[in-house]
């Protein structure tokens, strides 16, 4: 189990992102996580790497401290050496897994490994930079926005191999704007909301979700449309002369 107990994170003094923030996630399931831009999600998925430092509380992993032994990370955005081919980067993490099968893998994404990465799609940087993921073969594993920038059809692929994942184990948290995406794919969806998780969905109450994630957000904003969007003034016309009669 991954268990998160009194998180507190601040860039600044008095300003916390993480405020007392609990979660406790089953191994060998698949957890997503909600919440609106600025809710502190990338915080928190940092903090269970190890790159973002926080200021008490503790993350625990099979009762255990969490390390980077433990974690592996799909980042929203990811950094590729400009002259370095596919092939070269994926290279570079043999020394991880030996046994990673890197062109068995290609035969799934498709990938032109010995092209240079620059000059490679969105999608095909994302599916480049999942795969060098898989290639850890961490008992977790952490996808912030796994499906932006990726084509439908990839998509599916990679919910085939999350599925996949989860049956041999793996436990994995994942992010995504997309909700239809989380509600096919999770066992759990917890919301992220005021520095802290206000709630952890279970399948029977994945429909609520967007009604408590938007309701809050969408009075409000109702309100300011409301107040911005306003018919146009119809002006009577005064003094116009009379149209002649037609003959």
């Amino acid at each position: 189990m991954l268990e998160v107990k009194a998180l507190m994170v601040s860039y600044s003094a008095n300003e916390y992102v993480l405020k007392e923030m609990d979660l406790a996630l089953e191994a060998g399931k698949v957890h997503g996580l909600v919440g609106l831009n600025g809710s502190g999600k990338t915080t928190f998925l940092n903090c269970l790497c190890g790159m973002v430092h926080y200021q008490s509380g503790t993350i625990s992993w099979q009762h255990q401290p969490l390390t980077k032994a433990h974690v592996a990370i799909l980042e929203t955005q990811n950094f590729f050496y400009k002259r370095i081919t596919g092939r070269e980067y994926l290279q570079l993490f043999r020394a991880f897994n030996p046994r990673f099968e890197m062109l068995l893998w290609n035969e799934l994404f498709a990938l032109p490994l010995d092209t240079f990465i620059e000059e490679y799609s969105t999608g095909m940087k994302k599916k480049l930079a999942f795969m060098s993921i898989l290639s850890f073969d961490k008992p977790l594993l952490i996808l912030d926005e796994p499906f932006n920038g990726v084509d439908m059809e990839n998509v599916q692929l990679i919910k085939i191999i999350i599925a996949k994942l989860r049956a041999i184990g793996k436990t994995i948290l994942i992010t995504s704007h997309i909700l239809e995406s989380l509600i096919n794919s999770c066992d759990t969806i917890s919301y992220l909301h005021d520095q802290r998780i206000q709630r952890t969905f279970y399948p029977e109450d994945f429909s609520r979700i967007e009604e408590v994630l938007f309701d809050v957000t969408n009075k409000k904003n109702a309100q300011l449309v409301d107040r911005l969007v306003k018919p146009a003034a119809i002006h009577p016309s005064t003094n116009l002369p009379d149209l002649p009669t037609p003959p």
